[in-house]
């Protein structure tokens, strides 16, 4: 999954392409290195942002939805809100990624009225204030309850399985070691029976470990693409898209190999 940033404050490439024209380029070269899934967000959920209007995330989604369904790969889109998600899905979008995992008031029917995916994250609290004090007695434990309860509630609105990713939210309300927590225990997140999609790309957890800053963390990205995908995630969510490819490339012709 490639991330497209519509917004002038994400914590990686805020303010880059919050230009149509330049989001839609941005996309064209993702596909080109090999996303299979595009992944549109109108408002940043990085530690410490503030909300946006509805009006002003459509005004920034929508042009570039419109840009990209074309590619022939799946378009997401990043968004808590059911507005959003429901014009979204008009426009084309085949899947709604939520960092709330549809808890907003009309979220779960916009998802359910429609033959739209969805992936539901966890996140402890909400982002102008989730990295204060996250704290947990077992995190893999509360985050593989919490995503369980979710995908019961999606099935019992009407959204089958089969249309379902579950993701444990890394960096959302969790310290650097919970994030390793969740790494190491992804297998049990996989037990669910539904794919697990991990973002780890850029994030602060990797700034912490190897010292370097966001710009500098393209190959502890890889890593833990890496460690994810052998730890049973399905979808990696990132920004250096032929280089994580590669990365997996590797990774399946080693498992070919072992087969």
């Amino acid at each position: 999954m490639g991330v497209v940033n519509v917004t002038p404050d994400s914590f990686s490439d805020g303010g880059q392409f919050l230009d149509p024209r330049a989001a839609i380029a941005h996309a064209r070269q993702l596909v080109d290195e090999g996303a299979d899934i595009l992944d549109i967000g109108g408002e940043s959920t990085r530690p410490g942002s503030l909300p946006v209007d509805e009006t002003e995330e459509l005004r920034r989604v929508l042009p570039v939805v419109d840009g990209i369904v074309g590619l022939g790969v799946p378009v997401s889109v990043d968004t808590t809100k059911p507005g959003v998600m429901r014009a979204a899905i008009a426009h084309g979008a085949a899947m709604v990624n939520d960092v709330l995992a549809l808890r907003t008031p009309g979220a779960l029917d916009a998802v359910a009225s429609s033959n739209a995916g969805v992936c539901l994250m966890h996140m402890q609290g909400e982002p102008r204030t989730m990295q204060a004090n996250p704290s947990y007695a077992d995190v893999v434990g509360e985050v593989r309850a919490f995503l369980g309860e979710r995908v019961a509630a999606c099935e019992s609105a009407g959204i089958s399985r089969e249309r379902i990713v579950v993701d444990p939210g890394f960096g959302f309300g969790k310290t650097a070691e919970q994030n390793l927590a969740l790494l190491r225990g992804l297998p049990e997140l996989a037990a669910l029976d539904v794919p697990v999609l991990a973002g780890l790309s850029r994030k602060s957890t990797l700034g912490q470990i190897t010292g370097r800053p966001v710009e500098g963390r393209l190959a502890a990205s890889l890593a833990a693409a890496l460690l994810a995908a052998e730890r049973g995630a399905k979808i990696v969510r990132v920004h250096d898209v032929a280089a994580t490819r590669d990365v997996l490339a590797v990774l399946a012709a080693v498992d070919r190999i072992e087969d």
